[in-house]
């Protein structure tokens, strides 16, 4: 698909109608070299982490990432906010193409742009007091006049993550694993930012725990007019807090559609496989339910298969499928999925 078509058909599938994309994502491509050789090494091939992805994130929404572990879905947040540098393809976020600009304006433009992390106990530095976490931002980004106006706004963001403003000077070993994440999101939060990548922000947490992040996730993005690349495995929450979701699989999207329209409208086998795994809490229906149980592993991404990447694994697997990479195209109303068997 060319990227001028590919723009045209997902300005129509903004979920809040307005079809202002503050990211576009265009052939992204995230390589590792794989080296050998002690003095002298030389690079005897890559791992395909992130392998050509396309798609737009409209401002105010929630896109969802999902897949399996490997398949390359923190790699692709790390690589959109320029912690990787890119192998190839375009990041433009806000007007602004990230893998082009130097060092100076990207730093700017960090303060647009933020990550909450997966763990929160190895996010947080130990020898740091919170205050000096959530700090840490503002005078790196040289907010806040004076040290009083960094102190107070320090303690006004652990308010609105829900934690005492007075525990500034305690250490994070000091809290439960659920506090940790709230002084991760307050962090984040520190210097006003438009856009974060939540990286699975809530698998390292209690269930009971679970549910509190992501209200707050879903309060601060209502309050504050937030946009959220949402990375995790649990199709149940990603279908709670997301607007649209992207399935991904080695390194490429494979399907991404409005929330509603994937779980009752899944094209791809690979997507109809993971749905089938989620738990329905109804006994009459769970029971006649049938699941797609895939055979055999997840391929090397150092070695990918020819043509489509689930080819090894699909249930529905074709002889072009064994020779061609599929289209990722729009089935219509945004739609989009890369499967033969919709040509």
């Amino acid at each position: 698909m060319s990227e001028a078509t590919m723009s045209q058909q997902a300005t129509k599938t903004g979920s809040n109608g307005a079809g202002d994309s503050i990211l576009s994502v265009r052939r992204l491509k995230m390589h590792f070299p794989i080296t050998k050789g002690v003095i002298i090494q030389r690079q005897v091939g890559s791992i395909k982490a992130v392998d050509g992805l396309d798609f737009d994130l409209y401002r105010g929404e929630t896109l969802g990432l999902v897949g399996e572990s490997g398949c390359g879905k923190s790699t692709t947040g790390r690589a959109i906010l320029q912690l990787y540098k890119p192998t190839g393809g375009s990041v433009v976020f806000e007007g602004k193409e990230l893998t082009e600009i130097n060092s100076g304006d990207l730093r700017r433009m960090r303060r647009r742009m933020q990550m909450i992390f997966q763990d929160p106990y190895a996010s947080l530095n130990p020898r740091m007091t919170v205050g000096s976490i959530v700090g840490e931002p503002l005078e790196v980004h040289n907010i806040g006049s004076t040290r009083k106006e960094r102190q107070d706004r320090v303690q006004e963001l652990l308010k609105i993550v829900g934690l005492n403003p007075y525990f500034v000077n305690r250490y994070p070993h000091e809290f439960s694993g659920g506090q940790r994440q709230r002084i991760g999101v307050a962090r984040a939060l520190a210097v006003n930012p438009s856009f974060i990548v939540c990286d699975e922000p809530i698998s390292a947490l209690d269930v009971s725990i679970q549910a509190q992040v992501i209200n707050l996730l879903e309060d601060l993005q209502q309050e504050l007019g937030l946009t959220y690349l949402f990375i995790a495995h649990d199709l149940s929450v990603v279908r709670h807090i997301s607007d649209r979701i992207a399935v991904m699989y080695l390194g490429k999207i494979v399907e991404l559609a409005d929330r509603d329209e994937l779980y009752a409208n899944p094209m791809h086998p690979y997507t109809q496989a993971l749905l089938s795994a989620v738990p329905i809490p109804d006994p009459q229906i769970e029971k006649k339910r049938q699941r797609i149980i895939l055979e055999g592993d997840v391929p090397s991404p150092a070695n990918p298969p020819k043509g489509c990447n689930f080819s090894t694994r699909c249930p529905r697997v074709m002889d072009i499928c064994r020779q061609t990479d599929p289209e990722f195209k729009n089935d219509g109303n945004g739609h989009y999925v890369a499967c033969f068997l919709y040509e």
